[in-house]
């Protein structure tokens, strides 16, 4: 399993609730066409974080790359019911910062192999 972790800053006139709606519809459409395994959305706490932190986390599990790369392209094929959830969604973010992770140590133990 692999987690795509996505931090996420709304635009200052962005409602929270109505993010969170339009994040749940586009996630649910990715997770229901088998496109991602898992998915949830945090919010901090508090105002407890540090300053590379944003006000929202969102963590997607996927199977595979392969798996992620299909939900990539899955937005690309530029279908109007996925477009519109996707836009639905994106017009409420400021910025996002992502990155890939991977459950550590690995059962394939792929940092003690090399290729060459």
């Amino acid at each position: 399993m692999n987690l795509y972790h996505c931090m996420i800053e709304l635009k200052s006139d962005a409602r929270a609730l109505a993010f969170a709606m339009a994040m749940e519809s586009w996630m649910a459409l990715l997770q229901s066409e088998g496109r991602i395994e898992a998915w949830r959305l945090m919010r901090r706490k508090l105002n407890l974080a540090g300053p590379g932190c944003a006000d929202f986390l969102l963590e997607i599990e996927v199977k595979d790359l392969t798996q992620l790369d299909a939900a990539f392209r899955f937005l690309g094929r530029g279908e109007d019911e996925t477009t519109r959830r996707y836009d639905q969604m994106r017009q409420h973010v400021a910025s996002v910062e992502f990155g890939l992770y991977r459950p550590f140590p690995d059962l394939e133990g792929a940092e003690r192999l090399a290729l060459v």
